[in-house]
């Protein structure tokens, strides 16, 4: 019987987590519609976002890059097909790996960091000042309009990364491997590389702030929101690039 009842609150505390943050989603596309529009604020969220993540997503494209050139030459070669390896590498990068891993990066970098200050000003009861004056901090939300942005830098850096593979360690022509790399990239791949990124900014940006938002128990509680805005932010966005590219292919 207890162990029922158990079962039971945890059920519905899952249906009041995914509630409250269904609402906080709402309210967050409300202000955007309605305003006002922090400006200076949201200019200075893209400039942190933006900028400060340039140099981690810039590492993480040209690895990937390297590694999917080393890997792809591996399996390609019993069909003597290495030579096509810059095929299989703009495509995986600018459908999959480019956006996830971006996006990855980003949530461990800007969506904790978006949970962890959120959640002190909770704790320390700034945000009911912030009420209290007027304002209203759903407004305030941490912008990442970036990340489409430094998804295509990270996709440019891992096609650059394969290349360097490619031509000093596989000795595949530079003419050859650039007219494939963008041959085999349709005009589908690019629009799916624009959409994933963006979803993946609102789910990052909505995680975070949901997670400081509802922050308790002082500031161990503030520790325990950023590695749930994490977890989170992960889970949702590897699920989320599943359902969107099942419902891409739903449209040939």
């Amino acid at each position: 019987m207890t162990g029922s009842f158990d079962l039971k609150n945890t059920l519905v505390g899952y249906v009041l987590v995914v509630q409250e943050f269904t609402f906080l989603c709402g309210q967050a596309v409300a202000g955007l519609i309605r305003g006002p529009w922090y400006v200076r604020e949201t200019v200075l969220q893209i400039d942190r976002i933006g900028v400060g993540s340039l140099f981690i997503v810039m590492l993480t494209g040209m690895f990937t890059g390297m590694v999917l050139a080393l890997q792809g030459a591996v399996q390609l070669e019993p069909y003597g097909a290495s030579m096509y390896v810059s095929r299989l590498i703009s495509t995986s990068v600018v459908r999959e790996l480019g956006p996830v891993l971006a996006a990855l990066m980003i949530a461990g970098r800007v969506g904790s960091g978006i949970a962890s200050e959120i959640a002190s000003m909770q704790v320390t009861e700034q945000i009911d000042a912030l009420r209290a004056e007027g304002t209203d901090p759903i407004r305030k939300l941490a912008t990442l309009l970036m990340i489409p942005l430094l998804t295509i830098i990270t996709n440019g850096i891992a096609i650059f990364g394969g290349w360097l593979v490619a031509r000093l360690y596989l000795g595949i022509d530079s003419y050859f491997y650039w007219t494939w790399a963008f041959e085999a990239i349709r005009q589908r791949d690019i629009v799916l590389g624009l959409v994933k990124p963006t979803v993946f900014g609102f789910i990052i940006a909505m995680v975070g702030c949901y997670a400081g938002f509802y922050t308790k128990g002082g500031t161990v509680g503030v520790g325990v929101s950023t590695t749930q805005s994490m977890v989170s932010s992960s889970i949702l966005i590897l699920a989320s690039d599943f359902l969107l590219t099942k419902l891409f292919m739903a449209f040939p």
